[in-house]
């Protein structure tokens, strides 16, 4: 008998590909609060692209059947023979950007109503040391009435998902494991072993294995940061950035950062659990929030480089007919989650001017519902003013953008992928 009933907590960009996956091997329950979710899945579709129709097809099951396969549900009852619960739920910020676990605690109430003696709970979220422990394993404890490292216990592996990587994939990213015990931390690694073809690195525990995830896209986040200013005093001395960042790349250990729109799930969010939890033990974190004042401050500057290029090619402001490429948050990814590029579109709206949005990626409800933009998903059949390339998306680069522009109008790009064909590029 198969010793592994896997229960996957959030099925989104993190938890549907990793259930995915364990459905290989083991009985896997994914569980989902949005009904419209589970039937789209249901179905054999995903709306985040991240698992092919034909792939997630071939481990779906129904309900009742105990062997291999994913079965995927919004009804409480169906998860609570597992004996492994996985929690891939989104960690956001608030508008404060202070940390918002409340999807965390309301995750955690989920299992905990139907936690058992002898069960594993692991954590995926990307979250501030000690956040398992000292805040999701109360919840647990609360709602189950079960005594933590006696009656059941805990697990952290932190999700390395890459939106829209279909290179990188869950399976071939090696995968940092910890457990609540030793011998806790054993099974939790050899679960991850057995379906992660990269490997897995057992951290010593749960702190460690959360400071390391956080640190990573914060690392990231810093280095970013950098050259988003380079590009700044670059600009302001008349020299192009990415020639500068390419001359630079030709030493062995220069480290491969561009400019640009700092969005996502991660690396425009982690930074701000990780400053959070510094500051709540004494500690000020300059560098890390230094860092996220540029990056979150690129918006408004990539805006107001585009105004001033429309002042010295006399491109009247007001009513001015901009088109903006891309609103995801990064290229050939649908997802629009915490996407920096509403930050270019409304500065420019809050200058009178006039916005198409096209992105061949995006969903136009999901905008509207999360910013309340129009957008479009296919190219308009008319000329503008400015055009701004915000993200990479494949498909603008066959685009003949001077065939969408007016005489005189310019073209601004944010990400330094058309060479010559931009007036300016960050």
């Amino acid at each position: 008998m198969n010793k592994y009933k896997i229960a996957i907590i959030g099925l989104g960009y993190v938890g549907l590909p990793l259930a995915r996956l364990f459905a290989t091997k083991y009985d896997v329950v994914g569980f989902d609060i949005n009904q419209n979710r589970i039937n789209e899945l249901s179905k054999g579709n995903d709306t985040t692209l991240e698992v092919e129709s034909d792939v997630l097809k071939s481990v779906l099951k129904q309900k009742g059947n105990n062997g291999i396969g994913l079965f995927c549900s919004s009804n409480i009852d169906d998860i609570k023979d597992c004996n492994y619960y996985i929690i891939t739920v989104p960690t956001p910020i608030d508008k404060n950007n202070r940390p918002d676990l409340t999807p965390l605690y309301k995750s955690s109430e989920t299992v905990g109503s139907v936690l058992k003696k002898g069960d594993i709970v692991i954590y995926e979220s990307t979250v501030f040391p000690g956040a398992t422990e000292d805040e999701c394993i109360p919840v647990l404890e609360r709602i189950s009435g079960l005594k933590f490292n006696k009656d059941f216990y805990a697990g952290y592996s932190p999700e390395r998902i890459n939106p829209g990587d279909k290179l990188h994939t869950v399976d071939k990213i090696l995968k940092v494991t910890a457990g609540s015990t030793p011998e806790v931390g054993k099974k939790v690694d050899d679960l991850y072993a057995s379906v992660i073809s990269a490997g897995t690195h057992l951290a010593p525990n749960i702190k460690v294995a959360e400071a390391a995830k956080v640190i990573e896209n914060s690392q990231r986040d810093i280095n970013i940061a950098f050259v988003n200013e380079l590009a700044k005093i670059f600009s302001l001395m008349d020299i192009n950035t990415h020639a500068v960042l390419e001359a630079a790349g030709t030493k062995w250990n220069f480290l491969p950062f561009k400019p640009g729109l700092v969005g996502g799930h991660c690396i425009g969010v982690d930074p701000y659990y990780l400053a959070q939890k510094a500051q709540e033990i004494g500690y000020h974190p300059e560098i890390i929030l230094a860092g996220r004042r540029v990056n979150d401050s690129m918006g408004q500057y990539v805006a107001s480089e585009i105004i001033k290029l429309m002042v010295e090619k006399d491109i009247r402001i007001k009513d001015a007919k901009i088109l903006n490429l891309g609103v995801t948050f990064k290229e050939n990814c649908p997802d629009v989650r915490n996407t920096k590029a509403v930050d270019v579109i409304n500065q420019l709206k809050s200058y009178g001017s006039n916005i198409t949005i096209y992105d061949p990626w995006a969903n136009p409800d999901e905008v509207k519902h999360e910013y309340g933009l129009n957008t479009i998903n296919t190219l308009p059949n008319e000329k503008f003013d400015v055009i701004v390339l915000t993200v990479s998306h494949k498909e603008f680069s066959d685009l003949n953008l001077n065939s969408l522009l007016n005489n005189n109008g310019l073209i601004y790009d944010v990400k330094g992928v058309l060479k010559n064909k931009a007036d300016k590029c960050l």
